[in-house]
C-alpha cells in the first residue's frame, strides 16, 4: 500500500514551499488586533487576503479543484455559489486572527462547543500518553491554545517548522510561550525511543494526517471525497509502534462559534505479520472518511492550498 514519491509531484510538494508573508506585516497585524481589536484590524486582513490570492495561482487551483470534488461528491451544499475560492483565503486569515487571540486568552471554553463522548479530555495527564491526530481543517492552534493554558497532560506537537518559523515566532510573542513543536522528518530509531520515552511519562503527540510527509515515500492511498489521494501513514505508524490509543481532533468554526470534536479512533492499533499495510490502509481510510464529513459542514475551513489528489498533477 505504501506509494513511493512521484518525482513529477516534487515541486508541488508541500514542504516544497517557502514560507510567504513577510515576518514584519504578520508582527504589525498582531500588533493592531491586540491594540486596537479585531473589528479595526479586519481592512488590514481584508487586503493580505487578497494579495495572497491575487498572486498565489497554483493554491487557487488547488482550492478550486477542492471545491469541485465537494460537490461532485454531494458534499459541497455548504459552498456559496459565487466567490468561494476567495471566501478560502479569507477564511484563513480570519483563522490567523483567532489563533492569536486564543493564545493571548481572548477565547476560552466558553466559546467553545465541545463534543467530547469518550471523556479524553479527563485522560490527559492520567497514565501513559496519547496521540491526537488532527487535520488542516478549522483552527486547532485554539485547542493547543486551551491545553496549555488549562496545565495537564504536556503536548508535543510533531510538525515541519522550517515551514512557518514568522508565524510560530509570532504565536511565542502572542503567549505560547511553552509550544513543544517536535520537528520530525522521518521515524528513524532514535526519533521512536525519544516519543516512546515522552508517551511513557504520559505526555500526548498531536500530529496531523491530512499531509503526506516530507520525503513523501510512507502514504496510503485512500477514497477522499470521491477521488484517490495519499495520506500518510505516520500516525497510524507511532499509534501501533508506540502502543497507544490513536484519537481524532477537529475544530471548526460553525454558525460563528467553534465546535470542538474529541473522539476515539481506536483504542489499540495491531496487526498481525504481513498484514501492517492492510491495517493501515483500514485506519487511515477511516480518518479520511471523517475528514471529508468534517470539510462538508465546514467547506471553507480545510486550509490545505497544495494539490492533494493523485490526478492534480
Amino acid at each position: 500500500m505504501t506509494r513511493p514519491a512521484d518525482p513529477s509531484l516534487a515541486r508541488s510538494h508541500w514542504a516544497a514551499t517557502r514560507e510567504r508573508g513577510a515576518p514584519l506585516l504578520l508582527r504589525l497585524t498582531a500588533w493592531m488586533a491586540a491594540r486596537l481589536g479585531r473589528r479595526a484590524v479586519q481592512p488590514v486582513v481584508l487586503l493580505a487576503v487578497a494579495y495572497f490570492y491575487c498572486f498565489s495561482p497554483s493554491a487557487r487551483r488547488s482550492i478550486a479543484r477542492y471545491h469541485a470534488r465537494l460537490r461532485a461528491s454531494g458534499a459541497g451544499a455548504r459552498l456559496p455559489a459565487r466567490f468561494a475560492v476567495f471566501g478560502q483565503f479569507l477564511a484563513f486569515g480570519n483563522a490567523i486572527l483567532d489563533k492569536l487571540q486564543a493564545w493571548r486568552g481572548g477565547i476560552d471554553c466558553s466559546d467553545l462547543i465541545i463534543r467530547d463522548d469518550d471523556d479524553l479530555h479527563a485522560q490527559m495527564g492520567v497514565g501513559r500518553g496519547q496521540i491526537l491526530v488532527g487535520s488542516h481543517v478549522g483552527n486547532i492552534e485554539l485547542c493547543r491554545a486551551l491545553l496549555e493554558r488549562q496545565g495537564g497532560a504536556t503536548m508535543n506537537v510533531l510538525v515541519h517548522t522550517r515551514h512557518a518559523q514568522a508565524f510560530n515566532q509570532l504565536l511565542r510573542r502572542a503567549g505560547a510561550s511553552n509550544l513543544r513543536l517536535y520537528q520530525v522528518t522521518e521515524l528513524d530509531a532514535g526519533t521512536m525511543l525519544d516519543l516512546n520515552r515522552r508517551i511513557d511519562r504520559g505526555e500526548w503527540l498531536a500530529v496531523a494526517g491530512d499531509r503526506i510527509p516530507v520525503h513523501g515515500q510512507r502514504t496510503v492511498a485512500v477514497d477522499f471525497l470521491g477521488a484517490q489521494a495519499q495520506l500518510p501513514q505516520g500516525p497510524w505508524l507511532l499509534a501501533g509502534l508506540l502502543k497507544c490509543p490513536a484519537n481524532l481532533l477537529f475544530c471548526t468554526r460553525i454558525d460563528g462559534r467553534y465546535r470542538l470534536a474529541l473522539e476515539r479512533l481506536t483504542q489499540r492499533v495491531d496487526w498481525r505479520r504481513g498484514q501492517r499495510d492492510l491495517a493501515i490502509a483500514a485506519l487511515a481510510q477511516r480518518y479520511a472518511d471523517r475528514l471529508a464529513q468534517e470539510c462538508a459542514m465546514a467547506p471553507q475551513q480545510w486550509f490545505n492550498f497544495f494539490p492533494f489528489w493523485n490526478d492534480d498533477a
